[in-house]
């Protein structure tokens, strides 16, 4: 475990980079929104996520790359939902219309404290006011990065409230695996039969509806420069009603020689596969990262599952224990 200083936010505070190591496999994690900063693995010259070497693009064209968002990840329609017989008023960050990441002050922007440092393990802490954003209850979160054998990447998000709230966090990570310009040559797998048709806001439309026949049918290895040419792909995909106690495969991404794993306790999986980057700062590969440069693969609660009494609930009781488990095992041809 090494610990540097990555930089001071305009408020004066601190970011820290700690990375840690081990079977192969070295993590770079940033105090700011709890960030994946930089993923190597063994034998392989390249980062496997986007990131940058310096603080500044995280506070504008790299926002939110790598980071855990919450307290509500993705979007809730028109910043408003019911909760406990009231209407909640949230901060709306996207657009002026709807909240995106838990608001402009979401854990995905927010400078972390540090609590655990071990070779293999990082943990982090933060904590949200009751009305922050507009929900309730004062909640506590600690998150832990820890890598195991496989060697694969563990993420364990726990979070209490002392009052009736929403909690919901994904991971961010924008994921590269050949280190090519564009992620076209990556094949990607999800196990779901159903997604989320959305608006143009990206705002689901109601019920889940079949994959089979669309361009996000996953179930079988799909080459994704196949797909990029058409429809943007930003849409949650249905992988059960409930969350889990226990985690399960919810993605395989392969490029080049190398395979990512990706297993969850959460019910969905947003993919999104960068549209919108447009070139910038240069990344950890030595160059700005432009459309489709990555794709993100967030394991989480449905979107705008508040609005929608029929999707996974996001509601987290008084003395509630909120626990995600997400974990990404990366493994080269022949291990």
């Amino acid at each position: 475990m090494s610990i540097q200083n990555f930089g001071a936010l305009p408020d004066g505070d601190h970011v820290l980079r700690a990375t840690i190591s081990g079977h192969g496999l070295t993590v770079s994690v940033l105090t700011l929104g709890a960030s994946v900063q930089d993923i190597r693995l063994e034998g392989v010259d390249h980062p496997l996520v986007l990131g940058f070497p310096t603080l500044e693009p995280y506070l504008g064209e790299g926002r939110y790359f790598g980071a855990l968002v919450g307290r509500y990840a993705n979007r809730i329609a028109g910043g408003r939902a019911r909760l406990g017989g009231e209407t909640l008023d949230l901060d709306r960050n996207q657009d002026g219309r709807h909240m995106l990441h838990g608001g402009s002050d979401g854990t995905g922007t927010r400078n972390w404290m540090l609590t655990t440092q071990q070779a293999d393990m990082v943990g982090l802490a933060d904590h949200l006011p009751a009305g922050h954003m507009g929900f309730p209850g004062a909640m506590l979160i600690r998150a832990t990065y820890q890598i195991l054998p496989g060697p694969s990447l563990q993420l364990t998000v726990l979070a209490t409230s002392n009052e009736l709230t929403f909690c919901n966090f994904a991971q961010h990570s924008y994921f590269n695996l050949d280190g090519a310009p564009t992620i076209a040559e990556h094949r990607l797998r999800i196990p779901a039969q159903t997604y989320l048709p959305i608006n143009k806001d990206l705002i689901p439309l109601g019920a889940p509806a079949v994959v089979k026949g669309t361009h996000l049918d996953f179930r079988r290895a799909t080459r994704l420069g196949e797909r990029l040419d058409g429809p943007v792909i930003d849409h949650n995909m249905c992988l059960s009603e409930t969350r889990s106690l226990h985690m399960r495969p919810v993605a395989t991404l392969a490029a080049g020689d190398v395979t990512l794993d990706i297993c969850s306790t959460e019910p969905g999986l947003q993919v999104y596969t960068a549209a919108h980057l447009s070139g910038g700062a240069e990344g950890l590969g030595g160059r700005p990262y432009g459309r489709y440069a990555g794709i993100a693969l967030e394991s989480q609660i449905w979107p705008d599952a508040p609005n929608h009494p029929h999707f996974p609930s996001a509601e987290l009781k008084p003395g509630q224990i909120y626990r995600q488990v997400t974990a990404m095992r990366f493994r080269r041809d022949g291990s």
